[in-house]
Formats: structure tokens, sequence, C-alpha cells
């Protein structure tokens, strides 16, 4: 059973005061309900439970430098997901997406990648990496509503075939737990820098995906920061 993400969110912040000290002290504090309205006012619809759940308790990280989930992802807040959203939706193609219909959909879940459904207004961006791609949280009526995927502009939105990605919540859970037991997480492994902050080493243990972020000269795995 998926925990909530308040669970997961305590399990998260209790690491990382222990861990990546300079990563808890990037923690927003809760968003304030008006902007997690306006967000929604701006994107025309209300936002998923599990998003508004994570935003009222942390409205995103307050350094930029910062990442939290696996990838170099950095949560954004409730402002900046709406800025980004009307970013992400102005690359959206209609005009091919109406044409292609329900065919797009159809490819989308049997190869896992579609640049027609790129700038969807319905996937809703709710993290951002170094390079500029995001995470998005499907907000369509199909079968795929509350799934995290992938948005990259070269290769459009990746739907990963990994557990982690079923739904925002257990994406959290999944941090968590790979927090705690210091084990890989869709072959991202948890590190913490120099600078204390957490990182996630990318150690491709499958050869179905290609490597495409790696560990910076500065960041150290966990059990040598332990001291094991």
């Amino acid at each position: 059973m998926t925990a909530p993400i308040s669970e997961s969110w305590t399990q998260i912040e209790n690491w990382l005061a222990e861990h990546a000290p300079a990563t808890y002290a990037a923690l927003a504090p809760p968003a304030d309900p008006a902007d997690i309205a306006a967000a929604e006012r701006v994107i025309g619809r209300p936002l998923l439970k599990p998003l508004v759940s994570s935003l009222s308790r942390h409205d995103g990280l307050l350094d930029r430098r910062v990442s939290l989930l696996p990838g170099f992802y950095r949560p954004m807040s409730a402002r900046e997901i709406a800025a980004e959203w009307q970013l992400f939706t102005g690359f959206h193609d209609k005009r091919t997406a109406d044409e292609e219909g329900d065919e797009a959909d159809y490819d989308f879940m049997k190869t896992g990648v579609s640049n027609v459904l790129y700038g969807q207004p319905q996937l809703i961006p709710i993290a951002r990496d170094v390079r500029g791609g995001c995470l998005v949280l499907d907000h369509r009526s199909e079968i795929d509503r509350g799934r995290v995927h992938e948005a990259e502009a070269e290769q459009g939105i990746v739907r990963g075939s990994h557990e982690m990605w079923t739904s925002l919540p257990v994406l959290m859970q999944a941090i968590a737990t790979s927090l705690e037991t210091n084990q890989p997480l869709n072959d991202h492994t948890p590190v913490v820098d120099e600078e204390q902050r957490l990182c996630w080493d990318f150690i491709p243990l499958r050869t179905d995906r290609p490597p495409h972020r790696s560990r910076t000269p500065r960041q150290r795995p966990l059990e040598q920061r332990r001291g094991r």
C-alpha cells in the first residue's frame, strides 16, 4: 500500500536533517493556498490532490542549486509551476495532436515516447532539472492520469517503465525508501556532496536506457560520508 505524501515527506525530512542538512535547509515552507489557487486559475483546472498535498508541505526549494529527486530534478513552487506550464504549453502542436487523435496516445503507450504530447496542456510541470528538462504530472482523464513522465525538448514526453513513475505518492515513497536504505532507485543511488547536499549518482545497471546524468566530481557516496 502506498504511503500518503505527508508520511513520505516526514521520512525524507528526517533523513535530510541528519545526512544532508544543506538540502534540508533549502526545503521551502508550505505553499500559500492563494498561490495554489492562482496556479489552478492559470492552468485552467484543479491540480491533482497529491500535488496539492506536496505543495502544502513544501512549496518547492529555496535554493535553485539544490535538487531533490533522482535525475537532478528540483521540485517547483506553485508559482513556478504556473509559469513553467505557460512556457511548456507554448510548444504544443495542437494541429498535429488533433490530427493524430487517439493514435498519439496509443503510440505513447506502445513506445513510451511521444513528441506529439510535448506541451500538452494537461501535462503539468512539477519539477525541473539543470538542463531544462521537466517532470510532468499527467492530469488527463485516460489511463495515465496521475502518472509522472519526463519531458525533454529533443525526446518529447518519456513514459518511464519503472514503478516509481506510477504516481507522485509512489515516487515520493520510493525516494524515502531509497534514502533510508541507501539502495539504488532506478539506477540512481543517493549521495551527499561536500556541501552537504543530496545528489543522485547515476550508475546504469541495465542496457535498456542510455545514461544521461552522471556524478559530479564533488559528490561522495553516502558510505564514505558516514566514514564506512
